[in-house]
């Protein structure tokens, strides 16, 4: 190998190691899993924004009603950039691209990255395209190069790769019990694959499958980034100290409300109450030794009335931070023609960085595999989008771009 990728994995792994408990936060107060603890978790503000606003994106930059992506040619001998469009449009329409792009949205927004891997189907599917959202989790960058994780069985590991054989250590295991897991990295080097199972010791030693692709068929894309960092910052990476914040006080205001309705009592140990037998219901008789003063209330000294305020603020910094108070325009209707220009600019102002580093991580890289897949197949000709055709992104948000430059 002309480069060590062993120690490359633990670098990358390293790298990703303090983010992973942000994620985990950004993921439990927003789009809890069924492991996460429910009763934990008071306030549903940032998961209902997040939720907007990844339908919001989805409508404005990869629409399915609508055509969103063309390549017009360079010259006039150049390939025939219309079929290619065509063929590239029916293909993304008749695969998974529309409900698999969904969930990257969603990571994209409450974590800051997103991955879409993009495989070739075999020959007679309906589409040359399937695409898997793969979780950040499972993901380890350096520049030009990424690492996948994915415990699976030994079974589905020979089913993916049938040139594999099993090293003679856990050829015997495997033979006796196929479920056996295993932990499977696959790692993409510029353009080098390697597949290989994490079990210790030297990677050569490991190796289950190499080969090569023309083009990255993992699409790594990101909301925003910091200098000097490889991985993305979300809207809600941003607005997690507020989130933390409003879930703790919504629990507390719960808390104050249950002691508001069922209340705190004292009582005389007298020898005729009985605290353990006491049941405060309506109706109920609580026997009390004569002159004994029985049960009282005890005051509380929480006083939660400001807790309405602090929410308030909260809760609205939160939808500002995810859009929610600004996206909300694009669902209003019987605007005049200055509004919409307004609203327009207002968009581009918030979404213009996002939409440019978008369009230059995902919308991109998507056609140019998209393209080399059907070109490698026979359908179109093999068309570059450095020489033979320009890409034209005509998406609401890209429509957006036009009014505003033309403003």
């Amino acid at each position: 190998m002309k480069y060590d990728l062993q120690q490359m994995y633990r670098r990358a792994v390293d790298m990703r190691t303090p983010w992973l408990n942000r994620w985990e936060s950004a993921l439990r107060y927003t789009c809890p899993t069924a492991d996460d603890d429910a009763a934990t978790l008071f306030d549903a503000t940032a998961a209902d924004a997040v939720d907007n606003l990844a339908a919001s994106i989805y409508s404005l930059l990869t629409p399915p009603e609508s055509l969103w992506v063309s390549l017009v040619p360079e010259s006039p001998e150049s390939p025939n950039a219309d079929i290619a469009t065509l063929a590239l449009r029916a293909n993304l329409n008749d695969s998974n691209f529309y409900t698999t792009i969904h969930q990257c949205y969603m990571d994209l927004i409450i974590l800051g990255t997103a991955c879409l891997f993009m495989a070739e189907n075999p020959i007679g599917s309906a589409s040359a395209f399937s695409f898997t959202a793969i979780p950040m989790k499972d993901i380890a960058i350096l520049n030009g190069a990424v690492f996948h994780t994915a415990n699976m069985p030994a079974r589905e590991v020979m089913e993916k790769y049938p040139s594999w054989t099993p090293p003679s250590n856990i050829q015997d295991q495997i033979q006796k019990d196929p479920e056996t897991p295993l932990k499977l990295v696959q790692s993409l080097v510029g353009t080098d694959f390697t597949a290989w199972l994490d079990v210790g010791g030297n990677i050569e030693n490991n190796i289950v499958a190499t080969g090569h692709f023309e083009t990255n068929p993992y699409i790594i894309f990101r909301w925003s980034v910091a200098s000097g960092e490889l991985y993305g910052r979300g809207p809600v990476l941003r607005a997690l100290p507020d989130i933390k914040t409003v879930n703790k006080v919504v629990e507390l205001v719960l808390k104050n409300a249950t002691i508001a309705v069922s209340g705190i009592w004292q009582a005389d140990d007298d020898g005729v109450i009985n605290l353990s037998n006491i049941n405060l219901t309506p109706g109920a008789i609580i026997p009390k030794a004569v002159g004994s003063s029985g049960l009282t209330p005890l005051a509380s000294g929480a006083n939660f009335d400001v807790s309405q305020i602090i929410l308030k603020d909260l809760r609205e910094r939160i939808r500002h931070a995810l859009l929610a108070d600004r996206l909300g325009l694009l669902s209003e209707k019987e605007m005049t023609a200055t509004e919409i220009m307004a609203r327009n600019a207002d968009m581009m102002r918030i979404l213009g960085a996002t939409y440019g580093r978008l369009l230059h991580e995902f919308i991109r890289p998507l056609v140019e595999r998209g393209l080399q897949i059907l070109s490698r197949r026979g359908i179109i000709d093999k068309i570059s989008l450095h020489s033979d055709a320009e890409l034209k992104y005509i998406a609401p948000i890209a429509k957006m771009a036009m009014e505003e430059t033309l403003v």
